[in-house]
Formats: C-alpha cells, structure tokens, sequence
C-alpha cells in the first residue's frame, strides 16, 4: 500500500487519491454509523460503481504498482522457488564496451541514452523502435549516437548481451522535483527506471556528463570507474550514498 502510494504521490494524483479516501470514510461514516438509508442509498449507488472509476483514474499508477510488484526480489525469489526461470541478461561482457562509449561521448559532447535490461522485459519499448539485433560494441554505440544519425534521439536497448533496439521511445518522469540541469534525455530515462527494473545510462549533450539512474533513481555525474561499478552490481544492489533522487 505504501508503494502505491508513493507512485501516486509522484504522478500528482495525491489530492485525487485523498479525496476518495474521504470519500470513503463518509460512506462509512452515512450508511453504517448514522444509519442514514436515503442519503446512503445513494452513496452506495456511487460506491458499487467506484472500483471502475479508480481504475480509470488510476491504470497508470496501478500499472506501475503491479511491474513493481513483479520486480521485486521475495516475488522473484517465490517464482525460482516453484520453477520460475530467471531471465538470462546475457552476462556482462558488455560492461566494458559501454563504458569506453560513454567515455568517449562524454569527452565530446555527444548525447546518449542506453537501457540495460534486467528482469523486466523491454519488448514494449523495443517495438517503439529500429530493430537492430547486434552485438554490443563502443564503435556501434559512438555511431548510433552520433550527432548526424537518424537514430541519435531515442534510446538504445540492449537485451540479454545484445543490442536489441535503437531510436526507441521512452516514459516520461512527470516528477517536478528533478533538478533543472537534466532535460528530456534524463526524464526519459527516469521515467523508465521508474516502470521497469532496467539500468539506465545517460550522457549530457550540453555539459558531457554520465548520468546512471536505476529503480527511480539517479547518480549524477559519475566517474567511467563508478559506472562500470554500478553497471557490475546485482539488481536493486546499488549504492544509496550518491544518489540523488527517488
């Protein structure tokens, strides 16, 4: 219920939330205290149709609730448990190469956005996108973002060592808190770590900065060393010291 409650604190729906709550004690309050029968009849009328009104309002936050739901470690651990099988990440021998390209693009300038799988399947954002398939590589990278590619403004998605994907569309976070310095890249990028369980790099096209963000939050100008630090650790494992925002 908590979890729930913060996705809809972040999405801005919290006065809408509040004012079902308070609807709800009212209800309780007409029909079961004061025992009040014309006035609860027609609350009542509003309430049998309530559920379907909460969905509507709330198939975004309820959506993220149920993908966090899934992510986390004790309902992965139950799955393996009754013979679930973990996805297959493809190990990390993509680590390196990743981080020798956002040095490199951080050393020019160049903007990038790249999406690691984890647990989660991508395939939703994948669609929105080339299909690419290739192995990962620093020279594939430097050159899907390069400035004059048709691909540069969306996102790369690599998938179980591969990359899968490339000028995908991405969830834009609608969090007001996120500092000022980060633009449309970095909101995308949170706003897919906010829904999925993905790793999620960004450099800065005006200032050459690395950003990694993951599960909603985000390690702002981070070291190539701190990167593949980060990019090396278990899911959900990453440092709490340098984050920034959640």
């Amino acid at each position: 219920m908590y979890q729930l409650y913060n996705l809809v604190k972040k999405s801005g729906t919290t006065t809408i939330f509040k004012g079902i709550i308070a609807f709800i004690i009212l209800w309780i309050i007409v029909s079961h205290v004061l025992q009040m029968r014309l006035m609860g009849a027609i609350l009542n009328k509003f309430v049998s149709i309530g559920m379907f009104v909460i969905i509507i309002l709330f198939q975004d936050e309820i959506r993220r609730f149920l993908m966090t739901l899934g992510a986390n470690s004790v309902f992965r651990s139950l799955v393996k448990l009754f013979g679930g099988k973990s996805r297959d990440t493809g190990g990390n021998n993509f680590v390196t190469p990743i981080v020798l390209a956002c040095m490199n693009m951080s050393k020019t300038y160049t903007g990038a956005l790249i999406v690691i799988e984890q647990e989660m399947s991508l395939g939703l954002y994948e669609q929105t996108g080339e299909i690419i398939n290739a192995d990962v590589s620093t020279r594939l990278i430097e050159n899907i973002f390069f400035k004059n590619s048709p691909l540069h403004d969306g996102a790369m998605i690599i998938s179980k060592g591969k990359v899968t994907a490339a000028g995908c569309i991405l969830p834009i976070s609608q969090n007001p808190n996120l500092p000022k310095q980060f633009g449309l890249r970095h909101r995308a990028g949170l706003g897919v770590s906010q829904e999925t369980d993905a790793q999620v790099i960004t450099v800065s096209e005006e200032r050459g900065k690395i950003s990694f963000m993951s599960r909603g939050h985000i390690y702002p100008n981070i070291t190539p060393e701190k990167l593949q630090e980060l990019l090396n650790q278990p899911v959900g494992k990453t440092d709490k010291s340098e984050r920034i925002h959640k």
